[in-house]
């Protein structure tokens, strides 16, 4: 026998409310041993992760976060289904349900439901410092006998608890706890009769387990004659699920807070809450908040501006030297013009933009952390709403600051399908940290360098005048298409505001070197296989073309009182407008002729279409190989010094504000349309998504560029 228990693979549900620490516990019961799929029949993400327990392998699934077993969206239905048996391809041997020790009133409402399906349950407490700075104090012992359950305080950060987990749930399964004989509350009178009646077509399950499948049958496997007994049932009874849950939720609460009495000691509410209210009132004012919320958002991108300038000239300057020193000591090949104007130049595309990226990520994550992001969804819910969203669009739409992909999945959370919807179709126009790269060079370009006041940048004001211009297009676009989307569902804004509290500092730099590292790996595999396709696009052309460029400037060279410089930077410019990317870019700028660009900056808005950021990347390969210079010029300087054909310069700042304008508006990103498309579970939408940015984007860039030239 022992040995066929060693045999059996132990299936452990990690569940929780959000935020309450479930995944830093997932990762550390799971190490790199992690897998990430979806759900079977739907879009939500599936992590598992592989732990042994007393020698027993087991599979750990990291449950979608829910607040209670009444699910309203997509996630939450998710993990409802596992937790009361629906879910025929999970059944959880084991619940490992996560609790938050600084809030564990909340907490523990979900915990007792689940509980009261007398499945195997092990309470965790994280957070347990934080408790503990508060005036927390919990006695593990009397919460355990309360409860009826194994209880376990983690700190999974700090590998603290971990032993005890493991411990506990090695006995649950052996069934050294048994689940407690008597409910949390008295569930059957909640709904006697039907429950009773519903039992006698279920015998094995528990009175809790009876309601639900009183109150959410139609979404079970059920057979059709059991669906109609149960609705008999509900008829007969006059059942009202409504009436039910409520009465359900005032009995939970009111038995946690003779648990709490029990087991808890807390300092006095109102003196813990103070500082937040008193602070609430001035940053939630009804005019001062906004204004403190701009003044928030100014001096973000001011310090953007501010502390990534140095770093990013260090960088730049430093790839222009390398380019310097391979020019002067490498032979003057195929191959070496491949590491310099292709791996080179690439390299600095990319490296160059990593400390306005750490920079920005670091401020955002000291914003989450004090407790002011949730404000901003909050001040925003009015606005949020008068354009057919609410306060939760806000979060996927500061996210899409960030990144639109996990901007979007974020929707999730929002309960209405139309304002869902609409935020999925918006956040693209967010402007992402795949846009600043972009905003970064152009505003170098034609924008100057001086100060208003003597102390607000100039730059730094048309950098955040980007950001909120995308925002405010946003919100129109939103309220246009609002009266397009015919869903009717009945909507509401539920948020918890967290306590103020010091942000966290020793998070805030693994979170820069982990945001960087994702620029750098992902975003930078895309520049640099594209920098490379450049090259080669710029380096060869149809047939014998190159060839025969070559011999006729070699021949021109030999002429008499020949400029040999002028013949060289010429012989550059031509074989590059011959060349295949030559002949892509002029290809098309006839269309791109009234936005004020060249064929040059019509291969990068093609090559950006993966990407955003590759614009950068593009323009730098372009001129590094349409250039005869040693790779000693900064590509500021480059792109500054580069004329059209009539000797007018191509970067003036009506051309720089249009390409501006036009990658805040244009959906130039291939994972946001696959994740759109994946959220939607239709094609409609991202083509339509594309098809407005485009079309907004050209017309605006247009306008724009007409106005300033």
């Amino acid at each position: 026998m022992p040995g066929k228990v060693q045999e059996k693979k132990l299936h452990i549900a990690l569940v929780g409310n959000p935020n309450s620490g479930k995944s830093s516990l997932f990762n550390c019961l799971t190490g790199l041993n992690q897998q990430v799929g979806n759900f079977p029949g739907v879009t939500v993400d599936k992590k598992t992760g592989a732990a042994v327990f007393a020698g027993i392998p087991a599979e750990i699934i990291d449950l979608p976060g829910s607040y209670s077993l009444y699910p309203k969206r997509l996630d939450e239905w998710v993990s409802y289904k596992v937790l009361v048996g629906e879910d025929k391809d999970i059944r959880a041997d084991v619940v490992v349900a996560v609790a938050d020790a600084s809030n564990l009133k909340r907490n523990l409402l979900f915990c007792t439901q689940i509980i009261d399906l007398k499945i195997p349950v092990v309470i965790v407490l994280t957070m347990m410092d934080l408790a503990r700075q508060k005036g927390i104090k919990i006695d593990l012992a009397a919460l355990e006998r309360e409860l009826g359950v194994p209880v376990v305080a983690v700190n999974p950060r700090k590998n603290k608890g971990i032993t005890e987990l493991k411990k506990a749930i090695s006995l649950t399964i052996q069934q050294a706890y048994k689940t407690p004989v008597r409910d949390f509350i008295d569930n059957k009178s909640l709904a006697e009769i039907p429950v009773d009646e519903v039992k006698q077509h279920f015998p094995q399950i528990s009175d809790y387990k009876a309601i639900h499948y009183l109150i959410n049958h139609e979404s079970f496997d059920l057979t059709p004659a059991t669906q109609e007994t149960i609705e008999n049932i509900e008829v007969k009874n006059n059942f009202n699920p409504t009436k039910t849950q409520a009465e359900e939720i005032l009995q939970r609460y009111g038995r946690i807070r003779h648990v709490m009495q029990q087991a808890v000691s807390e300092p006095d509410p109102l003196q813990k809450s103070l500082f937040t209210e008193k602070l609430d009132n001035v940053l939630l004012h009804r005019r001062w908040g906004y204004l403190i919320l701009l003044a928030v958002l100014f001096l973000l991108f001011q310090s953007v501006f501010w502390l990534a300038q140095h770093p990013m000239d260090w960088i730049e300057l430093g790839f222009a030297k390398i380019s310097e020193y391979l020019s002067s000591s490498l032979p003057g090949n195929r191959w070496t013009d491949l590491l310099i104007n292709g791996v080179v130049a690439g390299l600095s595309g990319i490296l160059v933009f990593v400390p306005q990226i750490m920079i920005l990520f670091g401020l955002i994550t000291l914003l989450e952390d004090s407790g002011y992001m949730a404000r901003i969804s909050f001040l925003s819910d009015r606005l949020m709403r008068s354009v057919g969203l609410n306060g939760k669009s806000v979060m996927p739409m500061i996210s899409g600051f960030a990144c639109a992909v996990p901007a979007i999945m974020s929707a999730r959370n929002i309960e209405n399908r139309k304002e869902r919807l609409l935020t999925i179709l918006i956040t693209p126009l967010m402007s992402c940290s795949a846009r600043l790269p972009v905003y970064t060079i152009l505003i170098a370009l034609v924008i100057p360098q001086t100060y208003l006041l003597g102390f607000l940048s100039v730059q730094g004001l048309v950098m955040m005048g980007l950001y909120l211009l995308g925002l405010v297009m946003a919100l129109i676009v939103s309220y246009i298409a609002k009266w397009f989307i015919h869903i009717k569902e009945k909507s509401f804004f539920i948020l918890e505001l967290p306590t103020y509290r010091s942000p966290r500092w020793k998070n805030v730099l693994p979170t820069m070197i982990s945001k960087a590292r994702i620029f750098v790996m992902d975003a930078g595999k895309i520049i640099m296989i594209i920098s490379l396709v450049l090259w080669a696009l710029s380096s060869f052309g149809p047939g014998n073309t190159m060839q025969h460029l070559t011999q006729q400037y070699e021949q021109l060279k030999t002429e008499p009182g020949a400029d040999l410089a002028q013949l060289e930077k010429e012989y550059h410019t031509v074989k590059l407008e011959k060349s295949y990317a030559g002949i892509i870019g002029k290809s098309i700028e006839p269309v791109i002729t009234p936005l004020g660009y060249d064929w040059k900056i019509g291969i990068a808005l093609i090559t950006s279409f993966a990407a955003r950021e590759v614009f950068v990347g593009t323009m730098a390969t372009l001129y590094s190989v349409g250039d005869d210079d040693d790779g000693s010029l900064l590509l500021k300087e480059k792109m500054r010094s580069a004329v059209r054909p009539d000797g007018s310069p191509v970067f003036t700042l009506a051309t720089g504000l249009s390409l501006m304008i036009f990658y805040v508006f244009a959906m130039q990103c291939m994972s946001t349309l696959a994740v759109v498309k994946r959220e939607t579970k239709s094609w409609k939408w991202p083509l339509i998504q594309l098809l407005y940015m485009t079309v907004l984007a050209y017309v605006m860039s247009w306008i724009v560029y007409e106005i300033f030239k």
